[in-house]
């Protein structure tokens, strides 16, 4: 195998399961760009009035819609996660497809659960053959210790749109969890009892699939109003009991931090903000769900109520914080991809300036709309950092593959101000490091770094050094944050791995950063 070095100085193989790899160039150097490519487009459907064929869409259940989408063994079939840990439609396909005998499927969710622990059971009876997608958890080491006998490949959300609509990820039959639909398939998210909100992340993949089957356990009379998915890109639907609990979608975080550090690193976080060149009125920003940003941004709203200050949006996942700020006239308007709480949710559904976002609009690097490009400032966490920027989502400092990217690297190439909400260490174990385990999004993309040791400012952006040149905020050189930290933690053992590789991980250019190699047992 032939290995190249890319721009942030990992080696990546030329080739890898007989695909041809572009190794990473620079966050904005986007070589795919530059190969005069068109867009991928699925095929012309059959499409004729039911009183001549007297064929419905509708199926009576999901073993009758994977035999009607002729769906076949080597395929690929898709999901969307906006039900996330209590999604039941992911496990319920997979199970069907075992029952019918189908295998080697390549599966491309837009993330995996601790829900879909069942996926590692089809992988060993050989209906998964390989993973595009994130995983989250029991999957991820499964993986991670070589349970996959292909290579995973992990994008990030605009990544992910990106590659289909560019035809880099072709997928055969996608299955979309829709909360509300009717038999002709127009589908939302906001009715029924499994309501988790937008279906934004199953945009692309009914545009763009060959067959599209909506799966819904609230069948409503024609015409089901609003919609989300059309049924101008539906080819079947699956009646179900449950498509999952929308208890689950409340995963993750989703408190403010109680703890003392992590609240100051808000607190500076928030600051740094306050005293930024791009704290003024109609400045835009996005949230996210873990416990330090929900804590910036209250603490953002409280600055911002104070002064009279505005923002024009809010972009990204939705909670009842981000809510609570649009209700009380802080922020203008909400674009949502996806929502963490029944707040949110009801938010969505009810409020008018509350608007659903494509994931093409969202973050596609090679859409004409890519709305992080628009953002001011955007806060975000990490596994970990390293002395020169670098963030690593993905794995931990073992090696072992845990978590997705999200739209971590879009935001942080997109926007103007782009940080990172981290401790300097966790359990003993640092989060600055000399280098991160891997790249996940690249340093020239990051500006700040907020620990609660102090604030680092990427040498890259001397314009913002010199702003904060009179600040009595703690703003340190990355490098001796580090030395303190490797002085309570020492340095981190580097972790046992093999020379397998067992992921890929992609730039949101479609070009590869970096690669995960198997952990020994």
């Amino acid at each position: 195998m032939k290995f190249i070095e890319n721009a942030v100085g990992r080696k990546i193989p030329d080739e890898i399961d007989g695909k041809k790899l572009i190794p990473f160039q620079g966050a904005f150097a986007d070589p795919i760009e530059k190969m005069d490519r068109r867009k991928y487009a699925p095929p012309i459907p059959k499409s004729h009035p039911e009183w001549m064929t007297g064929e419905s869409k509708l199926c009576k259940g999901i073993e009758e819609s994977i035999k009607r989408s002729g769906l076949k063994s080597g395929m690929t079939i898709s999901f969307h996660h906006h039900l996330r840990n209590g999604d039941y439609v992911v496990n319920m396909v997979l199970d069907a497809c075992d029952r019918l005998g189908i295998k080697d499927l390549t599966l491309a969710p837009t993330a995996l659960f601790p829900i879909h622990k069942p996926v590692i059971d089809y992988i060993k009876k050989g209906v998964i053959r390989n993973i595009q997608g994130s995983m989250n958890g029991p999957i991820g080491e499964f993986v991670s210790y070589g349970g996959l006998s292909t290579t995973a490949i992990l994008r990030t959300h605009g990544g992910r749109v990106r590659a289909i609509e560019d035809g880099d990820l072709h997928i055969d039959v996608a299955f979309i969890a829709a909360p509300c639909a009717d038999d002709y398939g127009n589908a939302n998210g906001v009715y029924g009892p499994s309501a988790c909100g937008p279906l934004a992340y199953a945009y692309a993949d009914a545009m763009f699939a060959d067959k599209v089957v909506i799966v819904t356990d609230n069948l409503v009379e024609f015409p089901c109003l609003p919609i989300s998915i059309p049924s101008t890109n539906v080819d079947l639907v699956a009646v179900v009991d449950k498509i999952g609990d929308p208890a689950g979608i409340v995963s993750g975080t989703l408190r403010i931090t109680k703890s003392p550090t992590r609240l100051h690193i808000a607190q500076l976080a928030a600051q740094f903000i306050y005293e930024s060149p791009y704290y003024r009125d109609n400045f835009s920003f996005q949230t996210g769900a873990g416990g330090i940003s929900l804590a910036v941004t209250k603490y953002l709203g409280e600055y911002m109520e104070q002064d009279g200050i505005r923002a024009s949006f809010i972009n990204g996942g939705i909670t009842k914080f981000s809510v609570d700020l649009f209700k009380r006239g802080i922020v203008r308007k909400l674009f949502d991809g996806q929502v963490f709480d029944p707040v949110a949710i009801k938010s969505f559904r009810d409020d008018l300036w509350h608007q659903e976002t494509p994931m093409t609009m969202y973050a596609n690097i090679h859409s004409k709309g890519c709305l992080v490009n628009r953002q001011d400032i955007g806060f975000l966490g990490a596994t970990e950092v390293d002395v020169d920027f670098n963030v690593n989502v993905n794995t931990h400092s073992d090696g072992l593959l845990l978590h997705g990217i999200g739209g971590h690297t879009d935001v942080a190439a997109g926007a103007k101000l782009s940080m990172i909400v981290v401790p300097s260490y966790r359990k003993r174990i640092p989060v600055i490091r000399n280098r991160v385990t891997t790249v996940t999004t690249p340093g020239e993309t990051i500006d700040v770094i907020v620990t609660e040791r102090g604030i680092a400012i990427n040498p890259r952006r001397q314009d913002l050094v010199e702003h904060f040149k009179h600040s009595k905020l703690p703003i340190r050189d990355i490098h001796d944050i580090h030395s303190e930290v490797i002085e309570i933690c020492c340095e981190p053992e580097l972790p046992r791995i093999t020379d397998r590789i067992i992921a890929l991980i992609e730039y949101r250019d479609g070009t590869i950063i970096d690669v995960v190699y198997q952990v020994e047992k």
